[in-house]
């Protein structure tokens, strides 16, 4: 393998893949990252065999080859060399790295060892989504899925494919989203109606989408992985395995109150809650008035709080008290583009329903904390 690259694009695809490294994994080589020359390109790669990337880049190609090398050392280098055009020439198991003033032998590993992942993918047979509405949906919903590893299916997204839009869910239970996305273009093939894909990789589509277009998805069934393409960047994913809760059995028919509030002064009420709450189990209590809402928190160890927040009230027929996790309502509030948040409430014992009025497909559920 010889060639020539620029530092900045090289770079880019470094940052990208090296996320996806696993230095602490029981095989070494998927703490490198692959390095591919083929034609005129070169296919910068990583994968921890859960989540994998591979970036396409532009190069001149003297000699085609492969590497894997470690992905810190190659990260760190190639991120403090100037932005010129970079050597890199493959010399039995060594990377040789130079520029005008700098050279650097990388001690690496066969590429033989280095587990295959899919480079690109079929456009003929993927859907579609836009690239900016889908990476807004999915800030929406991923905040909500679980951290706890005890139940897998619980910390990915639920994928339900309709006909003309992808409803996508998360929850942790003690929380709720749900966002519908309208679909550009169905694919050809048959797709499974429900599939989970952990939020890692979804987290980092949010993060990758800088233009708009569209992103292509692709489902492979029989490897039971999904892929996602993006420009250049191809992110592939396994899928979570397992029964995903009937949610749509804790969503509220209908409700006996509803509240419409500023989405800022709530905000502002639930933050100064927050400062007392932290020493108190992070409850935080809604007192519903006829006019107003007053959330108060209070901790043993450093006092109380109260604010008052003028909201508009339907169905109101005596003082309704609730008590929620405060960081939840923060969550949701963070999540909403309006101006304005409604909530509906059926019982104290029930799930409240948060809701912007201006995004008829954004629902979200929060449990209220029995005290």
């Amino acid at each position: 393998m010889k060639l020539q690259i620029l530092q900045e694009n090289l770079q880019k695809a470094i940052n990208i893949t090296s996320r996806f490294a696993s230095s602490k994994a029981q095989l070494p080589i998927l703490g490198n990252i692959l390095l591919s020359a083929q034609k005129a390109k070169v296919f910068v790669s990583s994968t921890n065999l859960e989540i994998s990337a591979s970036v396409q880049i532009g190069a001149k190609i003297e000699k085609e080859g492969e590497i894997s090398v470690p992905a810190k050392i190659i990260l760190d280098l190639i991120s403090n060399l100037p932005k010129e055009t970079i050597d890199l020439e493959l010399k039995q198991e060594q990377l040789k790295i130079s520029t005008s003033s700098f050279s650097s032998n990388v001690l690496g590993m066969n590429s033989s060892d280095f587990p295959k992942i899919p480079s690109s993918v079929d456009e003929e047979n993927s859907i579609q989504l836009p690239k900016k509405e889908f990476s807004d949906s999915l800030s929406q919903v991923v905040f909500a899925a679980s951290l706890d590893e005890s139940r897998p299916v619980l910390t990915g997204v639920l994928f339900i494919w309709e006909q003309d839009y992808l409803v996508l869910v998360a929850t942790d239970g003690f929380r709720l989203s749900q966002k519908r996305l309208s679909l550009i273009t169905q694919n050809k093939k048959q797709i499974a109606q429900k599939i989970v894909i952990p939020k890692n990789i979804l987290n980092e589509i949010g993060r990758l989408v800088e233009e708009d277009g569209n992103i292509l998805f692709d489902f492979q069934e029989k490897e039971k992985q999904v892929i996602f393409g993006n420009g250049n960047v191809i992110l592939s994913s396994r899928l979570l395995e397992g029964e995903y809760p009937d949610f749509e059995k804790i969503i509220p028919k209908s409700s006996t109150l509803k509240v419409l509030a500023d989405k800022e002064e709530l905000l502002r009420a639930v933050k100064l809650a927050s400062i007392f709450a932290r020493d108190a189990g992070n409850i935080v209590k809604f007192n519903i008035m006829e006019d107003h809402i007053k959330i108060t928190a209070e901790s043993g160890s450093a006092g109380s709080q109260e604010a008052r927040v003028d909201v508009k009230v339907e169905g109101f027929t005596s003082d309704f008290e609730i008590s929620f996790n405060y960081k939840f309502v923060e969550d949701f509030l963070h999540s909403v583009v309006g101006e304005e948040i409604k909530v509906e409430f059926s019982t104290i014992d029930k799930a409240g329903v948060f809701t912007d009025p201006k995004d008829k497909n954004y629902l979200h559920l929060i449990m209220p904390v029995k005290v």
